[in-house]
């Protein structure tokens, strides 16, 4: 199976670093033209220039802060004026600060669900028109394991992934009938900038050192290390291709085994 993407149009959001970058290298190499979706535009210009690109390949960004709803929701219906058909979105934006959720402030359930659910909404309503009438749509959501299993010490975010997926679930029965495909990617611990904060942030609440937080992390990992980035950007290159067109509706655990259940 050689997964081709020419002639194809991604949009990947978070795409500056991490995961969102990772996911935007694998899309690129396999021929997509690929829009950058961030706040960032230094970060935004660097990561541009490091995709590869062919002479059938324009890569370009799109700078806008997913803290600013009304922000995004201009830019992107710009953008499609220009772009009408882009045929996959990738929706992935970081998570909620850690903590308890007995202790989270009431604001932080209201940005996380903007930044997760309203925006993602934004993103669709204005990028499916254009799936419909090219007959081809991909919209897969970078979401968490906690959907299948709450992580402790994330209350807020825990909360907030298991609305996306519950979103996309909905999503997927409503856009099937068109051939467009909605389906969620569960990285398990993958080694980007978000899982060294939590390992330090967990390694100074409770005095052990980095190695040792990281050693009982990976002690529930059956393959016994952590997920590289470029191994969910895989799964979602798999995921945006024809041949999961008959996958949607799924949440796909990219875990290394630690999820327990079924």
């Amino acid at each position: 199976m050689d997964i081709n993407l020419p002639g194809k149009t991604a949009i990947v959001c978070g795409s500056t670093q991490g995961i969102g970058k990772a996911v935007a290298i694998e899309l690129a190499n396999s021929g997509a033209a690929v829009t950058l979706l961030a706040r960032n535009e230094k970060s935004l210009k660097q990561v541009l220039s490091e995709l590869n690109a062919s002479k059938n390949q324009t890569h370009q960004y799109v700078c806008a802060d997913f803290a600013n709803p009304e922000e995004l929701k201009s830019k992107i219906e710009e953008y499609v004026k220009s772009n009408p058909s882009v045929h996959i979105l990738v929706n992935n934006t970081g998570g909620p600060p850690p903590g308890p959720i007995f202790d989270a402030e009431l604001n932080m359930f209201a940005e996380g669900f903007s930044k997760h659910i309203i925006c993602n909404q934004i993103l669709v309503q204005a990028l499916v028109p254009g799936m419909k009438t090219e007959k081809y749509g991909r919209i897969i959501n970078i979401i968490s394991t906690s959907v299948k299993q709450p992580i402790p010490g994330l209350g807020v975010s825990n909360t907030i992934r298991g609305a996306v997926a519950s979103w996309a679930k909905t999503l997927a029965g409503e856009l099937a009938p068109f051939g467009i495909t909605v389906n969620n990617v569960l990285p398990g611990y993958t080694y980007t900038q978000r899982l060294q904060s939590l390992i330090e942030t967990k390694a100074s609440k409770s005095g052990k050192s980095i190695r040792e937080v990281e050693e009982e992390l990976l002690e529930v990992v059956p393959i016994g290390r952590f997920a590289e980035a470029r191994e969910i950007g895989y799964a979602v290159t798999f995921l945006a291709s024809e041949f999961s067109s008959f996958i949607t509706g799924t949440s796909l655990p990219v875990d290394g085994g630690r999820i327990p259940s079924l």
